[in-house]
């Protein structure tokens, strides 16, 4: 099985984007600003918590974005009114030709657009797709894998639907943000969506980035005072963005090493790993026999987390020991049977591969 993992940056270029996120605060808040909670409700000048918009800014600065907006709903909750702004209801919408996103799905048909599928690993079949349906009014790309053999690159697929039909471009950044070197604004996409707590942020705050005439349809929008992010969730926001890039890039390495040990034969009862972005950067572990969920009931007994919170939320220190994604088993019902996928969290090379050596020792002995 071939596996196409997306190019995570080096802990010295995310340590560089940790060091850009403070420089860009230092831009728009003063010192004493930073050491408080921030406010709370709709200032007359803004519409919006003063905090709120200040930390806006900062998003934008750090993304090199015309604007950014802080929603509720999380990431889910971001590609939904991002979607709204760049579309309307009934229109057909450009997308990779592969199980969709649940929670993207569910908006889809919340927002009445029509799918409209291509291959996004084929750039001719792309053209192909927008020049039969000219009528495609916008374009929805998710920077992560939804398919195990996916391989397609965020800016050639975006140059090409540029390059093949004038429609806005709304990317799918989660799991993918300060990980990769770049998102999808920052590739000539229109619009970028991700999740703050996939950010080591607070729960429930969606961010979107991009250009301004989108953002501003969806500021008019959100004018009442139950809609907005207070001050300190904002802050909150900043804080998660600041830690996060060399978090995520030691647990990078963390896959990687794992991946190199297993492959030099530490555990015999693994068939193979491979690296993957389903949806994080993590490690898929294929057994030899079907023994995935004996080994899952297992690896929680001693220590490993059954189950994600947010993929990578504040809250998340402990390896996640978790089935494969829902896109994964669609493309392939068989491997939930005798495959798993591990994500290291906070955690190093050797407490991971320990859990997993121990948990099928112990499925051994059940047997």
């Amino acid at each position: 099985m071939n596996t196409y993992p997306l190019e995570s940056m080096s802990l010295e270029e995310a340590i560089r984007v940790q060091f850009r996120a403070v420089e860009c605060i230092t831009r728009e808040f003063q010192g004493h600003e930073i050491l408080t909670r921030g406010d709370l409700g709709v200032s007359p000048q803004l519409n919006r918590p003063i905090f709120t918009e200040k930390t806006e800014r900062v998003i934008a600065r750090i993304f090199d974005a015309e604007g950014c907006i802080l929603v509720r709903g999380s990431g889910s909750g971001a590609i939904r009114f991002g979607l709204h702004s760049i579309m309307k209801a009934g229109e057909k919408i450009l997308v990779h030709k592969a199980p969709i996103y649940s929670t993207t799905k569910y908006s889809l048909e919340m927002l009445n657009l029509i799918p409209i599928e291509a291959d996004f690993n084929d750039l001719s079949d792309i053209c192909r797709v927008i020049k039969e349906n000219t009528d495609i009014k916008g374009a929805l790309i998710q920077h992560t894998r939804q398919k195990i053999d996916d391989r397609y690159h965020m800016r050639d697929v975006i140059e090409t639907i540029h390059r093949c039909g004038n429609i806005p471009i709304l990317t799918d950044d989660n799991y993918a943000v300060m990980k990769v070197r770049q998102i999808g604004i920052q590739c000539g996409a229109d619009l970028s969506c991700f999740s703050s707590f996939k950010l080591l942020g607070p729960e429930g705050i969606g961010i979107i980035a991009g250009r301004k005439v989108y953002i501003d349809k969806l500021r008019e929008e959100h004018y009442s005072g139950g809609m907005q992010t207070q001050g300190h969730e904002a802050l909150d926001v900043l804080s998660g963005l600041v830690y996060a890039p060399v978090a995520l890039a030691v647990e990078a390495q963390v896959v990687d090493e794992c991946l190199e040990r297993i492959h030099n034969g530490e555990i015999p009862q693994v068939k193979d790993a491979y690296l993957a972005n389903a949806q994080s950067r993590i490690l898929l572990v294929e057994f030899h026999e079907d023994i995935a969920a004996d080994v899952l009931r297992e690896a929680e007994k001693i220590g490993a987390a059954p189950y994600p919170v947010g993929s990578e939320s504040r809250y998340e220190m402990v390896p996640l020991f978790y089935r494969i994604s829902g896109t994964f088993r669609k493309e392939d019902p068989t491997l939930e049977r005798r495959m798993i996928r591990v994500n290291p969290m906070r955690a190093g090379a050797d407490t991971v591969i320990e859990l997993i050596k121990n948990s099928v020792e112990r499925v051994s002995k059940c047997s």
